[in-house]
């Protein structure tokens, strides 16, 4: 059985956007229940110069549905935008990526995995095929920044666990 990009990616994408937005929501109800400020656990971060938990969310955002709204139109590069400071904005993020991503036929992917795309950093460009891209670059930026977020809000006492952050494995039928 050939594996096609598409298979590679895309789901994979949405088995871990589903758990971080289940991240989100006891984001929330630990603020909630230790009287916390939610826009301070937003801000929580690992090490001085890592990126916050509100960031680490919008990077796993970026590097899933965006990576792929990105090598549809040709050229990707990082959203350097501050980013919000609540669960409500955070969690609607989280939810627009899954219904974009959900949205995505197959075919789409597939079918540029040969063309050229570019992730673009201020006057750095970076060529990649579509499938080096998303396999080398996207993917794994993915799973740092979703991984990241699930470790900040460990760090801060937050109850999650594997659990968490496994989402729906794709078990043999």
């Amino acid at each position: 059985m050939t594996l096609s990009l598409y298979q590679a990616t895309v789901p994979s994408y949405l088995q871990i956007l589903t758990p971080l937005a289940g991240l989100v929501e006891k984001a929330r109800a630990h603020c909630h229940a230790q009287g916390g400020d939610e826009a301070e656990m937003c801000d929580k971060r690992l090490a001085p110069d890592m990126w916050p938990f509100a960031k680490q969310v919008m990077a796993a955002v970026a590097h899933s549905a965006g990576a792929i709204a990105g090598v549809k139109k040709g050229e990707t590069g990082p959203d350097m935008t501050p980013p919000p400071m609540s669960f409500d904005a955070l969690a609607a993020a989280v939810a627009d990526a899954i219904t974009a991503l959900k949205a995505v036929a197959p075919e789409e992917v597939n079918s540029i995995a040969a063309n050229d795309t570019a992730f673009v950093f201020g006057e750095r460009r970076m060529p990649f095929t579509v499938e080096d891209y998303l396999l080398s670059f996207a993917l794994p930026n993915f799973y740092f920044h979703a991984s990241m977020a699930y470790a900040v809000l460990r760090n801060q006492g937050v109850a999650v666990g594997k659990m968490d952050w496994l989402g729906a494995i794709r078990l043999k039928a």
